[in-house]
This record gives C-alpha cells, structure tokens and sequence, in this order.
C-alpha cells in the first residue's frame, strides 16, 4: 500500500510538472542602437547609349538609369552581393569559369542629394539615414525585447 501511495504522490509531480504552476505577465522594452550611419552610393548612366533619337529623352532616361544604379548600389551596401561562381577542370586544366553576381532589396527611406550630367554620363548620388530606416522598420514591426516578467 505504501508503494502505491508514493507511485501516486510521484506521478502527481510529473503531471504537474508539465502545467505552470504560475501564471506571468511580460513587460517589453523597445531597443534603440546607438549610433545610425549615413550610406551614401552614386549611380552612373551614359547619355548617348540611351535608346532615342531625342537628346532630352535620352537625357531623362539616363537620369532614370543613374537613379536605379545608385539604388542597386544602396542595396548592396546594405544587403551584400550574392555571389555565384563555377569553375570547370578537364586533364587537369580550368576550361570554363563563370560568375554571376546578383543583389536584390526593398530599400526605403532614401532621398536623391544631386542628380547632374558630367559630360556625356549622369550621375545621381543618394543618401540613406540609418536613423529614418530605424523608425520606418519600427513602425512596421516593432521589435522588442523582455524587460521585466511579472509572476502571480
């Protein structure tokens, strides 16, 4: 009898190990880096090579083309390159080397600092403030971090 009495006391625990015992309350706290860089890229397009027979039209698709550029170079900065490579070796001699480089990215928040021709090139310079990112990201997703828990 005495064996079963403790068989059943130790099961008890084991059952009730498994439930909580107490119930929490968890308080969040909001995170908030120290410093924000600024990331600057220039993006670069030729006029003459735009496809038009018109000099303006070929000039306002440059400055579409550099504005792109220098968002790619934005997304690289801030995303990496994803690089891919392949190399092929027959009798022991490299007879085929490829490379494909390849970014891609949402980047929000930048603003255009200059849009100007440099001869027959546009170039487009952008700035992205890591502090305007910080607060778009946080009205998007809110990140957090435990500040406090509350047993009752």
């Amino acid at each position: 009898m005495k064996l079963k009495t403790v068989l059943i006391i130790l099961l008890a625990f084991v059952i009730s190990g498994c439930t909580s015992l107490l119930d929490k309350h968890v308080i969040w706290e909001y995170e908030k880096p120290e410093q924000f860089p600024i990331l600057r890229a220039i993006g670069y397009a030729p006029i003459s090579a735009q496809q038009s027979d018109n000099q303006q039209i070929q000039q306002i698709m440059a400055m579409r083309a550099s504005k792109l550029d220098a968002y790619r170079e934005l997304a690289e900065q801030v995303y990496g390159y994803q690089i891919k490579g392949q190399s092929n070796v027959q009798n022991l001699v490299a007879s085929d080397d490829k490379m494909k480089a390849r970014v891609e990215g949402v980047i929000r928040g930048a603003r255009i600092v200059k849009s100007y021709p440099v001869g027959d090139t546009y170039a487009t310079e952008l700035e992205l403030d890591m502090r305007l990112v910080y607060d778009l990201y946080i009205i998007n997703s809110k990140p957090r971090k435990i500040k406090k828990v509350e047993y009752y």
